[in-house]
């Protein structure tokens, strides 16, 4: 009986400790934590950007997305229409959107096409760094988003709108959260679960 009860009491230490480094719907960020740094991201102005770069940006909405999911394909035009607006406001704001996927599909190359195409007029950057970008930042599908503040901290951690598609939108989680971080308060809806395709990992290989 004491062997069992010291399961179950461990077992419940996991679930809170779990809780407490992740939010509820992101397993490895909640909202108030700082944002994990990046460098040398390859964008497809074949420039390298870092987050520093944007220092002079008073908030930073990172999007994960990639070419071959549909559902990051139906973001596109609003993304673009975003990066529009915010350069309209001021440009206080930056939208960063980046491909963790390593399939060829998902390269540099392919990506440069498809902005080309589309016009894109946010920085598009490819994490060729093994992931890790996407991983420290919990991202588990594309489309999906993180908004920091100015002092870099997690305001809101999901999904763009309520609309997969675009085409039913009735609520702007990312627009409300940048209009409540530039006002320096918090948005009324801080974490929605994000809806797309799985990023697709790279399977490690085990060495003997």
């Amino acid at each position: 009986m004491r062997v069992f009860l010291e399961i179950a009491v461990l077992a419940a230490v996991l679930l809170w400790s779990a809780s407490a480094i992740a939010g509820k719907y992101n397993p490895t960020l909640k909202i108030g934590d700082p944002a994990p740094d990046w460098n040398n991201l390859e964008g497809t102005d074949d420039k390298q950007h870092s987050l520093q770069d944007l220092a002079n940006k008073e908030v930073v909405v990172i999007c994960f997305t990639c070419n071959t999911c549909e559902y990051a394909v139906d973001c596109e035009a609003r993304l673009s229409a975003l990066a529009d607006k915010f350069a309209e406001e001021g440009g206080k704001c930056a939208l960063v959107a980046i491909n963790p996927n390593l399939i060829k599909d998902d390269l540099l190359p392919a990506m440069q096409e498809r902005a080309k195409l589309k016009e894109f007029s946010f920085l598009y950057l490819h994490d060729a760094s093994k992931q890790q970008v996407a991983k420290s930042y919990g991202a588990t599908y594309t489309p999906e988003f993180i908004v920091l503040d100015k002092e870099r901290k997690v305001v809101y951690l999901g999904a763009m709108d309520d609309s997969p598609d675009g085409k039913k939108v009735t609520k702007k989680y990312v627009e409300d959260a940048v209009a409540a971080a530039l006002a320096g308060k918090a948005p009324a809806t801080t974490e929605t679960p994000a809806v797309g395709c799985v990023i697709r990992w790279a399977r490690e290989r085990r060495t003997k």
